[in-house]
Protein backbone atom coordinates (compact mmCIF):
# COMPACT_ATOMS: atom_id res chain seq x y z
CA UNK A 1 0.00 0.00 0.00
CA UNK A 2 1.17 3.51 -0.85
CA UNK A 3 -0.01 6.73 0.81
CA UNK A 4 -0.02 9.65 -1.64
CA UNK A 5 -0.22 13.19 -0.31
CA UNK A 6 -0.94 16.06 -2.72
CA UNK A 7 -0.22 19.63 -1.66
CA UNK A 8 -2.22 22.76 -2.37
CA UNK A 9 -0.62 23.47 -5.75
CA UNK A 10 -1.45 19.90 -6.83
CA UNK A 11 -5.18 20.52 -6.26
CA UNK A 12 -5.31 24.25 -7.05
CA UNK A 13 -7.59 24.05 -10.11
CA UNK A 14 -9.36 21.54 -12.40
CA UNK A 15 -6.24 20.99 -14.52
CA UNK A 16 -4.15 20.17 -11.44
CA UNK A 17 -6.81 17.77 -10.14
CA UNK A 18 -6.91 16.02 -13.52
CA UNK A 19 -3.13 15.55 -13.32
CA UNK A 20 -3.60 14.16 -9.81
CA UNK A 21 -6.19 11.69 -11.09
CA UNK A 22 -3.82 10.43 -13.78
CA UNK A 23 -1.03 9.97 -11.22
CA UNK A 24 -3.33 8.08 -8.83
CA UNK A 25 -4.63 5.84 -11.63
CA UNK A 26 -1.06 5.04 -12.64
CA UNK A 27 -0.11 4.17 -9.08
CA UNK A 28 -3.13 1.91 -8.69
CA UNK A 29 -2.19 0.08 -11.89
CA UNK A 30 1.39 -0.43 -10.66
CA UNK A 31 1.11 -1.21 -6.94
CA UNK A 32 -2.57 -1.55 -6.00
CA UNK A 33 -5.06 0.80 -4.42
CA UNK A 34 -3.41 3.78 -2.70
CA UNK A 35 -4.64 6.07 0.07
CA UNK A 36 -4.82 9.72 -1.03
CA UNK A 37 -4.35 12.69 1.31
CA UNK A 38 -4.98 16.23 0.04
CA UNK A 39 -4.33 19.74 1.25
CA UNK A 40 -6.76 22.58 0.74
CA UNK A 41 -6.70 24.21 -2.70
CA UNK A 42 -3.77 26.59 -3.01
CA UNK A 43 -4.42 29.79 -1.05
CA UNK A 44 -7.63 28.63 0.63
CA UNK A 45 -6.18 28.17 4.13
CA UNK A 46 -4.77 31.69 4.03
CA UNK A 47 -8.14 33.03 2.88
CA UNK A 48 -9.91 31.23 5.71
CA UNK A 49 -7.48 32.72 8.22
CA UNK A 50 -8.03 36.13 6.60
CA UNK A 51 -11.78 35.66 7.10
CA UNK A 52 -11.21 34.93 10.79
CA UNK A 53 -8.96 37.98 11.05
CA UNK A 54 -11.66 40.10 9.40
CA UNK A 55 -14.16 39.00 12.05
CA UNK A 56 -11.64 39.86 14.78
CA UNK A 57 -11.40 43.37 13.29
CA UNK A 58 -15.19 43.65 13.28
CA UNK A 59 -15.41 43.34 9.49
CA UNK A 60 -18.15 40.69 9.23
CA UNK A 61 -19.05 41.79 5.70
CA UNK A 62 -15.47 41.33 4.57
CA UNK A 63 -15.42 37.81 6.02
CA UNK A 64 -18.66 37.02 4.22
CA UNK A 65 -17.21 38.17 0.88
CA UNK A 66 -14.17 35.93 1.37
CA UNK A 67 -16.38 32.91 2.03
CA UNK A 68 -18.45 33.66 -1.08
CA UNK A 69 -15.29 33.82 -3.21
CA UNK A 70 -14.07 30.46 -1.87
CA UNK A 71 -17.51 28.91 -2.45
CA UNK A 72 -17.53 30.14 -6.04
CA UNK A 73 -14.03 28.80 -6.69
CA UNK A 74 -14.96 25.29 -5.53
CA UNK A 75 -18.25 25.39 -7.42
CA UNK A 76 -16.47 26.37 -10.64
CA UNK A 77 -13.97 23.52 -10.17
CA UNK A 78 -16.79 21.01 -9.61
CA UNK A 79 -18.63 22.21 -12.72
CA UNK A 80 -15.44 21.87 -14.79
CA UNK A 81 -14.53 18.41 -13.49
CA UNK A 82 -17.87 16.63 -13.17
CA UNK A 83 -19.96 15.89 -16.26
CA UNK A 84 -22.62 13.60 -14.80
CA UNK A 85 -25.47 15.86 -13.74
CA UNK A 86 -26.60 13.89 -10.70
CA UNK A 87 -23.08 13.54 -9.30
CA UNK A 88 -22.23 17.17 -10.03
CA UNK A 89 -25.37 18.43 -8.34
CA UNK A 90 -24.79 16.24 -5.30
CA UNK A 91 -21.20 17.43 -4.86
CA UNK A 92 -22.10 21.09 -5.42
CA UNK A 93 -24.95 20.83 -2.89
CA UNK A 94 -22.57 19.34 -0.32
CA UNK A 95 -20.01 22.06 -0.95
CA UNK A 96 -22.71 24.75 -0.68
CA UNK A 97 -23.79 23.36 2.71
CA UNK A 98 -20.21 23.36 3.89
CA UNK A 99 -19.60 26.99 2.94
CA UNK A 100 -22.91 27.98 4.55
CA UNK A 101 -21.68 26.30 7.73
CA UNK A 102 -18.44 28.26 7.46
CA UNK A 103 -20.35 31.53 7.10
CA UNK A 104 -22.51 30.67 10.11
CA UNK A 105 -19.49 29.94 12.30
CA UNK A 106 -17.92 33.25 11.30
CA UNK A 107 -21.24 35.05 11.94
CA UNK A 108 -21.39 33.53 15.43
CA UNK A 109 -17.84 34.75 16.10
CA UNK A 110 -18.86 38.24 14.99
CA UNK A 111 -21.95 38.28 17.19
CA UNK A 112 -20.03 37.07 20.24
CA UNK A 113 -17.02 39.22 19.34
CA UNK A 114 -14.84 36.31 20.30
CA UNK A 115 -12.52 34.07 18.25
CA UNK A 116 -11.42 31.04 20.22
CA UNK A 117 -8.77 28.52 19.10
CA UNK A 118 -11.56 25.95 18.84
CA UNK A 119 -13.71 28.10 16.53
CA UNK A 120 -10.67 29.05 14.43
CA UNK A 121 -9.91 25.34 13.86
CA UNK A 122 -13.54 24.74 12.87
CA UNK A 123 -13.21 27.39 10.15
CA UNK A 124 -9.72 26.56 8.91
CA UNK A 125 -10.58 22.84 8.56
CA UNK A 126 -13.08 23.69 5.81
CA UNK A 127 -10.38 23.92 3.15
CA UNK A 128 -9.33 20.29 3.44
CA UNK A 129 -12.91 19.09 3.84
CA UNK A 130 -13.86 20.80 0.56
CA UNK A 131 -10.83 19.63 -1.42
CA UNK A 132 -11.12 16.00 -0.29
CA UNK A 133 -14.78 15.91 -1.32
CA UNK A 134 -13.98 17.47 -4.69
CA UNK A 135 -10.96 15.24 -5.42
CA UNK A 136 -12.84 12.03 -4.53
CA UNK A 137 -15.65 12.94 -6.91
CA UNK A 138 -13.18 13.87 -9.66
CA UNK A 139 -11.29 10.57 -9.30
CA UNK A 140 -14.54 8.62 -9.66
CA UNK A 141 -15.56 10.77 -12.65
CA UNK A 142 -12.23 10.05 -14.35
CA UNK A 143 -12.42 6.29 -13.87
CA UNK A 144 -10.84 5.56 -10.48
CA UNK A 145 -13.30 4.32 -7.81
CA UNK A 146 -12.88 6.65 -4.85
CA UNK A 147 -14.65 7.80 -1.71
CA UNK A 148 -14.19 10.82 0.52
CA UNK A 149 -13.43 9.91 4.14
CA UNK A 150 -13.77 12.72 6.68
CA UNK A 151 -10.31 12.83 8.29
CA UNK A 152 -11.92 13.93 11.56
CA UNK A 153 -13.34 10.42 11.94
CA UNK A 154 -9.85 8.94 11.59
CA UNK A 155 -7.13 11.20 12.99
CA UNK A 156 -7.56 11.34 16.77
CA UNK A 157 -5.73 14.19 18.50
CA UNK A 158 -5.36 16.12 21.71
CA UNK A 159 -7.46 19.24 22.30
CA UNK A 160 -4.52 21.60 21.67
CA UNK A 161 -6.30 23.61 18.99
CA UNK A 162 -4.04 24.95 16.27
CA UNK A 163 -1.22 22.55 17.12
CA UNK A 164 -2.93 19.30 18.11
CA UNK A 165 -0.89 16.24 19.02
CA UNK A 166 -1.93 12.94 17.40
CA UNK A 167 -2.97 9.86 19.32
CA UNK A 168 -1.26 7.29 17.10
CA UNK A 169 -2.72 4.07 18.55
CA UNK A 170 -6.29 5.40 18.34
CA UNK A 171 -5.64 6.75 14.85
CA UNK A 172 -4.30 3.37 13.69
CA UNK A 173 -7.44 1.66 15.02
CA UNK A 174 -9.69 4.17 13.19
CA UNK A 175 -7.69 3.68 9.96
CA UNK A 176 -8.28 -0.06 10.11
CA UNK A 177 -11.97 0.58 10.73
CA UNK A 178 -12.72 3.30 8.17
CA UNK A 179 -9.94 3.24 5.54
CA UNK A 180 -8.49 -0.25 5.16
CA UNK A 181 -11.79 -1.90 4.10
CA UNK A 182 -12.09 0.58 1.21
CA UNK A 183 -8.56 -0.23 0.05
CA UNK A 184 -9.29 -3.94 0.22
CA UNK A 185 -12.36 -3.34 -1.98
CA UNK A 186 -10.30 -1.43 -4.57
CA UNK A 187 -11.79 1.98 -3.64
CA UNK A 188 -9.34 4.86 -3.18
CA UNK A 189 -9.95 6.63 0.16
CA UNK A 190 -9.44 10.42 -0.09
CA UNK A 191 -8.82 12.26 3.19
CA UNK A 192 -8.01 15.85 4.00
CA UNK A 193 -4.66 16.38 5.64
CA UNK A 194 -3.94 18.79 8.49
CA UNK A 195 -7.26 18.16 10.26
CA UNK A 196 -8.39 15.76 12.94
CA UNK A 197 -10.65 15.67 15.97
CA UNK A 198 -10.51 14.91 19.65
CA UNK A 199 -11.89 11.62 20.95
CA UNK A 200 -15.12 13.57 21.57
CA UNK A 201 -15.31 14.67 17.93
CA UNK A 202 -14.22 18.32 18.31
CA UNK A 203 -12.39 19.55 15.17
CA UNK A 204 -8.65 20.22 15.55
CA UNK A 205 -5.75 21.08 13.28
CA UNK A 206 -2.09 20.00 13.33
CA UNK A 207 -0.59 23.39 12.45
CA UNK A 208 0.55 24.83 9.13
CA UNK A 209 2.09 22.23 6.86
CA UNK A 210 0.35 19.49 8.82
CA UNK A 211 -0.96 17.68 5.73
CA UNK A 212 2.47 16.07 5.31
CA UNK A 213 2.28 15.00 8.94
CA UNK A 214 -1.19 13.50 8.39
CA UNK A 215 0.09 11.47 5.45
CA UNK A 216 2.97 10.15 7.52
CA UNK A 217 0.67 9.26 10.42
CA UNK A 218 -1.70 7.45 8.05
CA UNK A 219 1.22 5.63 6.43
CA UNK A 220 2.54 4.48 9.78
CA UNK A 221 -0.92 3.44 11.01
CA UNK A 222 -1.53 1.37 7.86
CA UNK A 223 2.05 -0.01 7.69
CA UNK A 224 2.37 1.40 4.18
CA UNK A 225 5.21 0.39 1.90
CA UNK A 226 5.86 4.01 0.92
CA UNK A 227 4.69 7.56 1.60
CA UNK A 228 4.70 9.92 -1.38
CA UNK A 229 4.64 13.71 -0.94
CA UNK A 230 3.53 15.28 -4.24
CA UNK A 231 4.37 18.95 -4.57
CA UNK A 232 5.46 21.43 -7.26
CA UNK A 233 9.24 20.86 -7.15
CA UNK A 234 11.40 17.96 -8.30
CA UNK A 235 12.31 16.85 -4.78
CA UNK A 236 14.40 18.25 -1.94
CA UNK A 237 17.18 20.49 -3.20
CA UNK A 238 20.70 21.15 -2.02
CA UNK A 239 19.53 24.66 -1.02
CA UNK A 240 16.62 27.05 -1.37
CA UNK A 241 16.73 28.11 -5.05
CA UNK A 242 15.41 31.54 -4.09
CA UNK A 243 18.61 32.05 -2.10
CA UNK A 244 21.20 30.00 -4.02
CA UNK A 245 21.38 29.85 -7.81
CA UNK A 246 22.28 26.40 -9.09
CA UNK A 247 20.67 24.39 -6.30
CA UNK A 248 20.14 20.84 -7.55
CA UNK A 249 17.72 18.04 -6.61
CA UNK A 250 18.90 15.41 -4.17
CA UNK A 251 18.22 11.85 -5.38
CA UNK A 252 18.39 10.47 -1.85
CA UNK A 253 19.08 11.41 1.74
CA UNK A 254 18.67 9.93 5.19
CA UNK A 255 15.76 10.39 7.59
CA UNK A 256 18.11 12.26 9.92
CA UNK A 257 19.33 14.61 7.17
CA UNK A 258 15.79 15.28 5.95
CA UNK A 259 14.64 16.06 9.49
CA UNK A 260 17.48 18.55 9.99
CA UNK A 261 16.87 20.27 6.65
CA UNK A 262 13.12 20.45 7.26
CA UNK A 263 13.49 21.78 10.81
CA UNK A 264 15.96 24.45 9.76
CA UNK A 265 13.89 25.84 6.93
CA UNK A 266 13.57 23.50 3.92
CA UNK A 267 9.97 24.26 2.91
CA UNK A 268 9.33 21.13 0.83
CA UNK A 269 8.76 18.99 3.91
CA UNK A 270 6.96 19.66 7.19
CA UNK A 271 9.45 19.17 10.07
CA UNK A 272 7.24 16.62 11.87
CA UNK A 273 6.59 14.52 8.77
CA UNK A 274 9.53 12.23 9.15
CA UNK A 275 8.89 11.08 12.72
CA UNK A 276 6.16 8.44 12.14
CA UNK A 277 7.92 7.19 9.00
CA UNK A 278 11.24 6.86 10.85
CA UNK A 279 9.64 4.82 13.62
CA UNK A 280 8.34 2.26 11.11
CA UNK A 281 11.16 2.52 8.56
CA UNK A 282 8.80 3.62 5.78
CA UNK A 283 10.51 5.31 2.78
CA UNK A 284 9.29 8.81 1.96
CA UNK A 285 9.43 10.15 -1.60
CA UNK A 286 9.21 13.82 -2.61
CA UNK A 287 7.73 14.06 -6.13
CA UNK A 288 6.53 16.73 -8.59
CA UNK A 289 2.90 16.47 -9.69
CA UNK A 290 3.68 18.74 -12.65
CA UNK A 291 6.52 16.43 -13.76
CA UNK A 292 5.57 12.94 -12.53
CA UNK A 293 8.23 11.29 -14.71
CA UNK A 294 11.02 12.86 -12.57
CA UNK A 295 12.43 10.44 -10.00
CA UNK A 296 12.31 12.95 -7.12
CA UNK A 297 13.98 12.43 -3.75
CA UNK A 298 13.83 9.20 -1.74
CA UNK A 299 14.31 9.43 2.03
CA UNK A 300 15.36 6.24 3.80
CA UNK A 301 17.23 5.20 6.93
CA UNK A 302 20.58 4.44 5.27
CA UNK A 303 20.96 5.85 1.76
CA UNK A 304 24.33 5.85 -0.05
CA UNK A 305 26.60 8.75 0.86
CA UNK A 306 26.52 11.58 -1.69
CA UNK A 307 29.67 12.46 -3.60
CA UNK A 308 29.67 16.03 -2.30
CA UNK A 309 30.94 16.71 1.25
CA UNK A 310 27.61 18.24 2.35
CA UNK A 311 24.15 16.92 1.50
CA UNK A 312 22.42 20.28 1.59
CA UNK A 313 21.88 23.66 3.21
CA UNK A 314 18.85 25.19 4.91
CA UNK A 315 18.23 28.66 6.24
CA UNK A 316 15.83 30.72 8.31
CA UNK A 317 15.43 34.47 8.02
CA UNK A 318 14.10 36.98 10.58
CA UNK A 319 15.78 35.24 13.50
CA UNK A 320 16.18 37.02 16.84
CA UNK A 321 19.17 36.41 19.12
CA UNK A 322 18.59 36.75 22.86
CA UNK A 323 21.78 37.17 24.95
CA UNK A 324 21.52 36.38 28.66
CA UNK A 325 24.49 37.34 30.86
CA UNK A 326 24.89 36.75 34.56
CA UNK A 327 27.68 35.93 37.00
CA UNK A 328 25.12 33.64 38.66
CA UNK A 329 25.86 31.13 35.90
CA UNK A 330 29.40 30.58 37.14
CA UNK A 331 29.59 27.22 38.93
CA UNK A 332 25.86 27.40 39.70
CA UNK A 333 23.15 24.86 39.08
CA UNK A 334 19.55 25.75 38.28
CA UNK A 335 20.36 28.84 36.20
CA UNK A 336 19.61 27.22 32.82
CA UNK A 337 16.38 25.79 34.21
CA UNK A 338 15.26 29.31 35.11
CA UNK A 339 16.13 30.53 31.62
CA UNK A 340 14.18 27.84 29.81
CA UNK A 341 11.23 28.13 32.15
CA UNK A 342 10.82 31.70 30.83
CA UNK A 343 10.65 30.51 27.21
CA UNK A 344 8.28 27.71 28.18
CA UNK A 345 6.02 30.11 30.07
CA UNK A 346 5.78 32.29 26.96
CA UNK A 347 5.28 29.26 24.67
CA UNK A 348 8.25 30.22 22.50
CA UNK A 349 10.41 27.60 20.82
CA UNK A 350 14.19 27.84 20.76
CA UNK A 351 16.31 26.92 17.71
CA UNK A 352 20.00 27.31 18.58
CA UNK A 353 21.79 27.65 21.92
CA UNK A 354 25.42 28.50 22.71
CA UNK A 355 26.90 29.00 26.18
CA UNK A 356 30.01 30.35 27.87
CA UNK A 357 30.94 30.64 31.54
CA UNK A 358 28.72 33.63 32.23
CA UNK A 359 26.41 33.95 29.22
CA UNK A 360 24.01 32.02 27.03
CA UNK A 361 22.81 33.02 23.58
CA UNK A 362 19.51 31.69 22.23
CA UNK A 363 17.80 32.14 18.86
CA UNK A 364 14.04 32.32 18.42
CA UNK A 365 11.88 32.63 15.33
CA UNK A 366 8.63 33.75 16.98
CA UNK A 367 8.97 37.31 18.36
CA UNK A 368 5.39 37.71 19.58
CA UNK A 369 6.31 37.29 23.24
CA UNK A 370 9.73 38.97 23.12
CA UNK A 371 8.82 41.84 25.48
CA UNK A 372 7.54 39.47 28.14
CA UNK A 373 10.54 37.17 27.71
CA UNK A 374 12.99 40.04 28.15
CA UNK A 375 11.11 41.34 31.19
CA UNK A 376 11.12 37.93 32.90
CA UNK A 377 14.77 37.22 32.11
CA UNK A 378 15.80 40.69 33.32
CA UNK A 379 14.72 39.73 36.85
CA UNK A 380 17.86 37.61 37.23
CA UNK A 381 20.17 38.51 34.30
CA UNK A 382 21.26 41.18 31.86
CA UNK A 383 19.48 40.71 28.54
CA UNK A 384 20.33 41.89 25.02
CA UNK A 385 18.31 41.37 21.84
CA UNK A 386 19.52 41.41 18.23
CA UNK A 387 17.00 41.19 15.39
CA UNK A 388 17.33 40.82 11.61
CA UNK A 389 19.60 37.81 12.00
CA UNK A 390 19.61 34.62 9.93
CA UNK A 391 20.40 31.00 10.54
CA UNK A 392 22.42 28.90 8.08
CA UNK A 393 22.48 25.14 8.62
CA UNK A 394 24.84 22.79 6.74
CA UNK A 395 23.70 19.16 6.81
CA UNK A 396 25.42 15.92 5.83
CA UNK A 397 26.35 12.51 7.18
CA UNK A 398 29.99 13.22 6.28
CA UNK A 399 30.13 15.89 9.00
CA UNK A 400 30.14 13.13 11.61
CA UNK A 401 32.30 10.74 9.58
CA UNK A 402 35.13 13.00 8.37
CA UNK A 403 37.38 14.81 10.84
CA UNK A 404 38.07 18.37 9.81
CA UNK A 405 35.07 18.86 7.52
CA UNK A 406 33.26 21.14 9.97
CA UNK A 407 36.43 23.22 10.38
CA UNK A 408 36.77 23.55 6.59
CA UNK A 409 33.15 24.75 6.31
CA UNK A 410 33.73 27.37 9.01
CA UNK A 411 36.97 28.38 7.30
CA UNK A 412 35.00 29.15 4.17
CA UNK A 413 32.97 31.64 6.21
CA UNK A 414 35.96 33.45 7.71
CA UNK A 415 35.04 36.70 5.95
CA UNK A 416 31.52 36.77 7.40
CA UNK A 417 30.57 38.16 10.84
CA UNK A 418 29.38 34.94 12.49
CA UNK A 419 27.32 35.60 15.61
CA UNK A 420 26.88 32.01 16.88
CA UNK A 421 28.21 28.57 15.94
CA UNK A 422 26.62 25.28 17.01
CA UNK A 423 27.01 21.61 16.19
CA UNK A 424 24.48 19.11 17.57
CA UNK A 425 25.52 15.95 19.38
CA UNK A 426 24.72 13.75 16.38
CA UNK A 427 27.14 15.97 14.35
CA UNK A 428 25.08 15.79 11.17
CA UNK A 429 24.62 19.53 11.10
CA UNK A 430 26.71 22.63 11.56
CA UNK A 431 24.69 25.76 12.28
CA UNK A 432 25.82 29.38 12.22
CA UNK A 433 23.93 32.59 12.96
CA UNK A 434 24.91 35.77 11.12
CA UNK A 435 23.35 39.10 10.11
CA UNK A 436 20.58 38.56 7.61
CA UNK A 437 22.22 40.88 5.09
CA UNK A 438 25.08 38.37 4.69
CA UNK A 439 22.95 35.23 4.36
CA UNK A 440 22.76 34.95 0.58
CA UNK A 441 26.49 35.42 0.02
CA UNK A 442 27.36 32.96 2.81
CA UNK A 443 24.95 30.34 1.46
CA UNK A 444 26.35 30.70 -2.05
CA UNK A 445 29.93 30.33 -0.80
CA UNK A 446 29.27 27.13 1.17
CA UNK A 447 27.04 25.65 -1.55
CA UNK A 448 29.62 26.17 -4.27
CA UNK A 449 32.48 24.64 -2.29
CA UNK A 450 30.78 21.81 -0.44
CA UNK A 451 27.45 20.86 -2.05
CA UNK A 452 28.57 20.59 -5.68
CA UNK A 453 32.23 19.59 -5.68
CA UNK A 454 33.05 15.86 -5.39
CA UNK A 455 34.90 14.60 -2.34
CA UNK A 456 38.64 14.67 -3.06
CA UNK A 457 40.24 11.23 -3.14
CA UNK A 458 43.13 11.11 -0.66
CA UNK A 459 46.52 10.19 -2.02
CA UNK A 460 47.75 6.71 -1.22
CA UNK A 461 51.11 6.79 0.52
CA UNK A 462 53.34 3.88 -0.52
Amino acid sequence: MVVMKFGGTSVKDPEAIQRLAAIVAGEQARTGTPVVVVSAMSGITDQLLDAVAAVERGDAEGASRKVAAMRDRHRAAAEALLTRGDVRDEVIDALERQWRDTAQILHAMAVLREVSPRSRDAVVAMGELASSRLVAAALAELGTPARCVDARTVLVTSADHGLAQPDQPSTAARLHEHVLPLVQDGVVPVLGGFIGATADGITTTLGRGGSDYSASLFGAGLKAAEIQIWTDVDGMLTADPRVVHGARPLPSLSFAEASELAYFGAKVLHPSTIAPAVADGIPVKILNSHRPHVAGTTITANPPLPEAPLTGLACKRDITVVDIRSSMMLAAYGFMRRVFEVFERHRTSVDVITTSEVSVSITIEDRRAIEGIVADLSVFAEVGVESEMALLCAVGERLRLEAGLAARVLGTLDEFPLRMVSQAGARRNLTVVLPQAHLQAAMARVHERFCLAPVPVPEVVA
